[in-house]
């Protein structure tokens, strides 16, 4: 269930980055690239802090960690890219 909340969550955090970037592309026109990138550096670090939090807090090795971290980070990543190269 949690894996599903913070899917849920990077895929809101995607939306929101999105919208942001359609606000401000006619006077700042590289927006959705910064979008993009910020995005990724942000879900990254909330991915990263994630597994962290797994790893000293939760008792999980870190290579029962890494496939989570890599599914959480790499699904809205995906989108993200995939996003930017479509649409924007």
């Amino acid at each position: 269930m949690r894996t599903a909340l913070f899917l849920g969550s990077g895929f809101l955090m995607l939306a929101a980055f999105f919208i942001w970037a359609r606000l401000f592309s006619e006077n700042f026109p590289t927006a959705a690239s910064w979008a993009t990138g910020l995005f990724l550096v942000g879900w990254l670090a909330i991915t990263g802090f994630n597994m962290w939090v797994g790893v000293s807090k939760a008792g999980y090795s870190a290579a029962e960690e890494l496939p989570v971290l890599l599914l959480l980070f790499g699904v809205p990543a995906v989108a993200a890219l995939l996003l930017r190269w479509k649409l924007l």
